[in-house]
């Protein structure tokens, strides 16, 4: 009986589950042949060594940044900060001098260190290795440092900032917290108190906004695991700010609500126009697995997300 040949893993689905591993987010840095100080952002980044002390990261192949990077003698790896989602965006996008609006100056080794940043390693060039559509640069740390602001993080294609969004959350009394639990291409909804369906949402209480969300899922009844913050908005309306947490939860019946597949007419009964743009958006970005969060008002703002150079 012969065993018959695996196929290989889907690429979006590939794709989708290395985007479960939360990780960093740095930017990488060196001087090209020129002289001229070049960047990408990256989250592929690992410590590999302590003895002798080593980093590597991962670059696509089809990167601009190649050939400079491989023939360079060194690089730096700067973690970025919770606060430097810009200069993620910056780094992320093809802009010809991502250098122009970001503090830096250069380390020891001669490799960019920017402004900022919670940690940076400068490194000598110790070997590349080819693997598949990247290439690893592994590099020998020459010189460091690190300070005790917290790191941005990335998962699921959007930014996690516990750190930041905790500190907003315990500071503001008039916050209501609302968890968009997703399971299988659906989301929970429940009865608004006015004929339509909505987030399961809460006003933020005296112990916080973190215990806020964990009795916001208690209530459920769902084994649902918080996740990172979807969406910030002013309800104008209501005369209070509005986050929403993206959460995953496994089988298992709603002790309240329905789960509402993204599709077709069935947000109809959605009522608040606010919830219903970002549900909308929701099932936009679930179908290509690259998140980003929302800032603004119940009516306009922005979403930002971070494009992982290729």
């Amino acid at each position: 009986m012969t065993t018959p040949a695996l196929r290989p893993p889907d690429p979006r689905a590939l794709r989708t589950a290395f985007g479960t591993f939360m990780t960093g987010v740095t930017v990488v840095t060196a001087i090209d042949q020129s002289g001229a100080p070049l960047g990408f952002t990256a989250n592929s980044f690992t410590s590999v060594s302590l003895d002798p002390p080593m980093v590597l990261v991962c670059l696509a192949n089809s990167s601009r940044n190649y050939n400079a990077l491989t023939n360079a003698d060194g690089f730096a790896v700067n973690i970025l900060a919770e606060t430097q989602i810009d200069v993620s965006n910056t780094f992320a996008r093809p802009i010809e001098d991502r250098f122009a609006n970001v503090g830096w100056r250069m380390g020891p080794k001669g490799s960019p260190i920017l402004d900022g940043v919670s940690a940076w390693f400068d490194c000598a060039m110790h070997k590349t290795v080819e693997a598949g559509d990247h290439i690893i640069l592994i590099g020998t740390v020459v010189a460091l440092d690190s300070t005790a602001t917290p790191g941005l993080g990335y998962a699921r294609g959007a930014y996690v900032t516990p750190s930041s969004a905790a500190e907003a959350l315990d500071a503001n009394t008039n916050l209501i917290v609302s968890a968009l639990i997703e399971r299988d291409g659906a989301v929970l909804l429940v009865d608004d108190g006015h004929g339509g369906l909505t987030l399961p949402e809460k006003l933020v209480e005296a112990g916080g906004a973190s215990a806020t969300l964990k009795a916001l899922i208690e209530s459920t009844g769902l084994q649902a695991q918080p996740g990172f913050v979807y969406s910030v908005f002013e309800d104008v309306g209501r005369k209070r700010q509005h986050i929403c947490f993206l959460c995953q939860t496994a089988a298992g019946a709603p002790a309240q609500g329905t789960f509402v597949p993204l599709t077709g007419s069935s947000l109809d009964d959605v009522s608040d126009p606010a919830i219903l743009t970002m549900l909308e958006r929701f099932s936009s970005e679930s179908r290509i697995g690259n998140y980003g969060i929302y800032y603004g008002d119940q009516k306009s703002g922005e979403v930002r997300a971070i494009k992982q150079e290729r």
